[in-house]
């Protein structure tokens, strides 16, 4: 395979990093990061929000002007439209994500399992939505997931409800497999993984026979991910299906540790940072060393992972456009990394949530609180903004 031609990286790039982002929407950003960077705002935000919206004050447009702008991509498939055309100019895919949480009905999981199918008929043939995705507890109940994993016995009215969630993913990766669209598998808490590993295990075996169509997720600040990905590749193996791997670092440390010391289990998240990188960083190796037989998106916004997986693929002589390799980050977050990695020529893409403005809150808050817990990420986005603002004299 012909090896692309290699542009040197430079994460500090503003003029590309922000070329899709108007003065206004450039200083529109600057002031959201002023906020997100006060700690004190991200916390007290939610629940004053929250209380805000329930007793029907009108900060749905408020909300919708700026951090919804931020981080979403509109309320509907239709109104992404903007957003997918305005990242592909920049050679950068779009990852429909339908991030509605916290829901409980029944019909509620049928419409989500509707909706996520809707995103993967909008993909269909269209290059610039390469991937899509979707949670196990957008088509499910949480508490039955958790009931599962803790090994409990199902009544009969439960099995019946899970036979519905087995249902509903195969039916939406059938669809992904009909359509050739691939499709993600994304990872939840430590106590309700297990089950959801096994169905997207199930889900490969099916799809992955003869194309990379599903992917599960491994978090690697989990200290038994790296295990995990290496004996699924050798199940992979035995039984003629590609592993489809997205590794990230993770999303829920802080609630992880909460409840393992409060329950008295051993945390499952790594002792430190330092150990999450080495494990992530790992994964890229064994990932790009048995290319052929996975495929993966490295779901990352730490510069010095993006930058060793460059060096990687140069290494063993892999095309920066290999089908089998993804860089993906978050819409609104890191436009250093996508906009100057699609420029040399790698596959990128982002997530961009989608849904009802109230519904996407907890998303959104999440990743305020995320900015705000990652060491130095805001305000490295802020100096980023602060450079192009600058540099465009804006």
């Amino acid at each position: 395979m012909e090896i692309s031609p290699r542009k040197r990286l430079n994460f500090e790039n503003t003029e590309i990093a922000f070329q899709n982002k108007s003065n206004a929407d450039l200083n529109s950003a600057y002031y959201l990061y002023k906020v997100i960077n006060s700690n004190f705002l991200v916390k007290i935000g939610p629940p004053v929000t929250n209380f805000f919206m329930n007793i029907g004050l009108p900060l749905k447009s408020v909300i919708k002007a700026t951090i919804f702008k931020q981080f979403c991509g509109g309320e509907t498939i239709a109104e992404c439209e903007h957003t997918i055309k305005t990242l592909a100019a920049g050679k950068v895919g779009t990852i429909l994500d339908y991030s509605v949480e916290g829901e409980e009905e029944e019909h509620v999981f049928d419409f989500t399992c509707a909706e996520i199918i809707r995103t993967i008929d909008r993909a269909e043939g269209d290059p610039r939505v390469p991937i899509t995705v979707f949670k196990i507890t957008g088509i499910g109940r949480f508490a039955l997931l958790e009931k599962l994993d803790a090994k409990q016995e199902l009544t009969e009215k439960e099995t019946a409800e899970f036979e519905k969630v087995k249902r509903r993913c195969e039916r939406i990766c059938r669809t992904a497999y009909e359509k050739n669209v691939p499709i993600m598998i994304d990872a939840e808490e430590s106590w309700i993984q297990e089950t959801i590993d096994e169905l997207a295990l199930d889900m490969m075996r099916l799809f992955n026979r003869e194309k990379l169509l599903v992917y599960n997720t491994y978090q690697m600040y989990r200290h038994d991910k790296l295990a995990d990905m290496k004996a699924d590749h050798l199940i992979a193996k035995e039984l003629g299906f590609i592993l489809g791997v997205k590794m990230v670092r993770g999303a829920y440390m802080e609630k992880e540790r909460k409840r393992a010391a409060e329950m008295g289990y051993p945390s499952p998240i790594q002792p430190d940072k330092l150990s999450s990188d080495k494990d992530y960083n790992a994964s890229l190796q064994y990932c790009v060393e048995n290319i052929n037989e996975i495929g993966f998106v490295a779901g990352t916004h730490n510069e010095q992972s993006c930058e060793l997986l460059a060096k990687l693929l140069d290494q063993y002589g892999i095309s920066h456009s290999h089908p089998h390799v993804y860089f993906a980050q978050l819409l609104g977050m890191s436009d250093n990394l996508s906009f100057n990695l699609s420029d040399a020529n790698y596959n990128v893409a982002k997530y961009v949530p989608y849904g009802p403005v109230k519904a996407v809150l907890p998303y959104l808050f999440r990743r305020a609180q995320e900015n705000t817990s990652i060491a130095g990420q805001t305000s490295r986005e802020l100096k980023l903004i602060e450079k192009e603002k600058a540099r465009r004299k804006a």
